[in-house]
């Protein structure tokens, strides 16, 4: 299975600096690597493209030692998903003063995008200004960013953004170099160090056919060696269904809508996106950065529940019930 998820992958031409690199780098991301060492390319683009070592050092080598993409021939259709839905423009609103950290989004999302440990695309903070104020859980996600710097960096368009908003990761181009997760000043992105222990669904990956390995279809494997985030279930989203997170939240924390369209909802009602954000105070992460999230909060006043009750509850989850 790894030799045959190698042979569609970026190829390294020449054998002295593939030794260099892969030296170097350690952690890229191997099985997305094709292995020629001995290939010998003396040609030299005179162009430099950096890329990131483990530990965060940028090396520059040649870009026509770096790699080559390969694209079918009906690159185009396989790739179609990069479209989106025209005419739509999707967001998600938090209310931070609902979240009682059931972690029940986190299950869900684990469950349906096959991911496991560390690597969960949500995450739950315990948030505290000071001592002095109030705590409050915080859950985060991608923030599907208007003008998202990591797309603007990734050297092979693996991430991109669609007409309707959303930013996704092509898996089968990412080569591992990590520049979008420096460049994401939210630190939502995970990276598959390891080969991702998924169980049976890495033992089926012949059935899939090769039209399917996109980054709108849940059904696939993470690959080692490539960055994955929170997509907004783009698979469910097409179908008029909402992302697991909001389906399953038990404290309606999450609305998912059409911004075009003024409507967002929790499952059990839906509002006004304006009125919603005008009543509440709503506002986005770092305004200041002009990244234009498409994700807003709500404050986390008048809540539903106290910070102690919740915080033994989160307890009594982990004990029991630790999402996989």
């Amino acid at each position: 299975m790894e030799d045959k998820n190698k042979s569609s992958r970026r190829k390294f031409l020449d054998k002295g600096l593939k030794l260099g690199i892969v030296s170097a780098i350690g952690g890229l991301g191997l099985s997305k690597i094709t292995s020629k060492l001995n290939a010998t390319n003396d040609d030299s683009s005179g162009e430099k493209m950096e890329l990131m070592t483990t530990d965060g050092t940028l090396i520059q080598v040649d870009s026509s030692e770096v790699l080559e993409i390969e694209h079918p021939a009906d690159n185009d259709k396989k790739y179609n998903v990069r479209e989106g839905m025209p005419n739509r423009k999707f967001v998600m609103v938090v209310d931070l003063a609902r979240c009682k950290n059931a972690l029940k989004c986190q299950s869900a999302c684990n469950k349906h995008h096959y991911i496991t440990g560390d690597n969960a695309w949500i995450k739950i903070y315990k948030m505290q200004e000071s001592k002095d104020t109030a705590p409050y859980f915080m859950p985060t996600t991608c923030q599907h960013c208007d003008h998202p710097p990591c797309v603007t960096v990734c050297p092979v368009d693996a991430t991109f953004k669609r007409r309707d908003g959303l930013v996704l990761i092509d898996n089968e181009r990412c080569i591992g170099c990590r520049f979008c997760m420096a460049a994401c000043p939210y630190s939502t992105r995970v990276f598959n160090w390891s080969e991702p222990d998924q169980g049976e669904i890495t033992l089926n990956m012949d059935m899939y056919q090769h039209e399917y390995l996109s980054p709108e279809y849940a059904g696939m494997p993470s690959l080692k060696g490539t960055v994955d985030k929170c997509d907004f279930c783009p698979h469910f989203v097409k179908n008029n269904e909402l992302p697991k997170c909001v389906e399953v939240c038990p404290n309606n924390v999450f609305y998912f809508g059409d911004k075009y369209e003024d409507t967002v909802s929790n499952s059990d009602e839906i509002v006004r996106l304006s009125e919603l954000l005008e009543e509440r105070a709503g506002y986005r992460l770092m305004e200041g950065l002009g990244t234009e999230p498409s994700v807003y909060y709500l404050p986390p006043k008048d809540r539903w529940v106290d910070f102690e009750e919740a915080l033994k509850n989160y307890k009594e989850f982990e004990s029991v019930e630790k999402p996989e």
